[in-house]
């Protein structure tokens, strides 16, 4: 199902309301923000809901974003646009939340961070760390069979894992995480599965963005960060990107 321009960016204002809230977004912000009627703004949100970008978890309440919704922002954050076509493209999503290049304060700083390791398990920890601490998530990487991870008591800190499914969901995705990348091998300098995309944990509701990077110990070396799928979708694929090239570089 086709959805309009407008459509396309209150999909995009309710994803990125729900990443700071963790709340169902209703219609009276919205209606603020895009300067139209309440009523104006739930005739657009029921016909995303036709689309299954977003959902209701409840009678009366706000909507929050599906998978799909999540899918069509971050196709549109990975988009590469003819300079002709960018101007458009800056139109439909918040100009603030496009992946950031080698000039970005965070990647800049976590390249210092993992450039200021001498030996390279240092560094791939450092890496681990900076991206938990960074993007208060959980922080992972796995080369030549090891896996590193930090940063569990932040992501079980967010609202979504009192759930104990979700907490259980994880822990089996973590368990399998490793032969996982190493049997299916995503080539994808940043590979991003989102919620039930992921090949396990899919009832978790977790999104895994990991680069792959070349390294001197493994063809399958991963740095990523595991977190709810309400992520700073922008913020973290920049950050891990720049994780993968600081390390790559270092190694």
């Amino acid at each position: 199902m086709e959805i309009t321009k407008r459509q396309k960016e209150i999909l995009f204002a309710i994803i990125e309301e729900y990443s700071e809230t963790a709340a169902p977004v209703g219609s009276v912000t919205l209606a603020k923000l895009f300067g139209v009627s309440s009523a104006t703004i739930r005739s657009e949100m029921s016909k995303l809901e036709e689309a299954d970008l977003v959902s209701q978890p409840h009678t009366s309440a706000g909507r929050i974003p599906t998978d799909a919704g999540y899918r069509c922002y971050v196709n549109s954050l990975t988009e590469k646009s003819e300079p002709a076509q960018a101007q458009e493209t800056k139109t439909e999503i918040n100009p603030a939340r496009l992946l950031p290049g080698k000039g970005d304060r965070g990647v800049h700083a976590l390249e210092i961070r993992i450039n200021s390791q001498q030996r390279a398990d240092l560094a791939i920890r450092e890496a681990v760390d900076a991206l938990a601490e960074m993007t208060g998530n959980l922080g992972i990487a796995t080369i030549d069979g090891r896996l590193y991870v930090t940063g569990m008591s932040r992501l079980f800190n967010q609202p979504e894992f009192l759930d104990i499914n979700r907490v259980q969901g994880v822990a089996n995705l973590l368990d399998n995480l490793e032969p996982w990348l190493r049997e299916a091998a995503p080539g994808e300098p940043l590979n991003i599965f989102i919620g039930g995309e992921n090949p396990i944990g899919r009832t978790s509701g977790v999104s895994l963005i990991i680069s792959k990077f070349r390294s001197p110990y493994s063809d399958k070396s991963y740095i990523g960060v595991l977190g709810p799928t309400r992520l700073n979708y922008a913020r973290v694929m920049s950050l891990v990107q720049g994780a993968g090239q600081a390390l790559e570089e270092v190694l």
